[in-house]
């Protein structure tokens, strides 16, 4: 799997380089700026890219319009971005084009390294990733909401592990209960929510975000 990195900290730079190489990845460049990952993302077209939010030169979100600007270039362009905070906006900016293929991680979750790879793997596919943290905020924010009021706390629960990309299935067994018990809470929180029901896990998800954007 080919990928870029684009990180201005040597140390982690050098760390995920590591990580992605032992893990069967074909690093096809790393940089630490802004400018040279759009350069790098529009010339190689990787399979994913790994990006930090704040690059240089402003350290604001460089990283993110970065990518942002590739995927219009390069639509579907696989990127997790890496952030060092809970950042709301930025997460509601990356799944704006609602295309897929977008993971949004705190940088601590890449000590986890099995996961992290497997997360990476996923986005590549296509997948949706969010940070636990990210979807909690997010999901706290629209917490006055008449309609996500409605839900109950197993409903709540279910949402959230939604919103992380996690099949039915998956959170069957996170949960502790049947395959049958979670389609049933998904029902039920798509008619509260108003939300187009679909058996397509990345639509689902998105669909799930852009309600708890809004």
């Amino acid at each position: 799997m080919r990928i870029v990195i684009a990180e201005d900290l040597a140390l982690l730079r050098e760390g995920l380089i590591r990580i992605f190489q032992a893990n069967g990845f074909e690093v096809l460049e790393a940089v630490d700026n802004g400018p040279s990952l759009l350069r790098a993302l529009t010339a190689h077209r990787p399979d994913i890219a790994i990006v930090d939010v704040r690059l240089p030169p402003t350290f604001t979100d460089e990283g993110l319009r970065a990518v942002i600007e590739a995927r219009e270039e390069v639509p579907g362009l696989p990127v997790m971005v890496l952030s060092q905070y809970v950042e709301q906006f930025y997460a509601r900016e990356l799944m704006a084009d609602r295309a897929g293929a977008v993971g949004y991680l705190l940088k601590d979750r890449v000590m986890v390294v099995d996961q992290f790879v497997a997360d990476v793997r996923k986005v590549a596919a296509g997948g949706t990733v969010m940070d636990p943290d990210v979807v909690s905020a997010l999901v706290t924010r629209r917490s006055a909401d008449p309609d996500l009021r409605t839900l109950s706390p197993r409903e709540q629960e279910v949402l959230s592990l939604m919103a992380q990309g996690r099949s039915n299935a998956a959170i069957a067994a996170r949960m502790f209960v049947t395959e049958k018990t979670v389609s049933k809470h998904t029902f039920s929180i798509f008619t509260k929510l108003h939300l187009e029901q679909s058996d397509d896990d990345n639509r689902r998800v998105l669909a799930v975000l852009a309600y708890l954007e809004g």
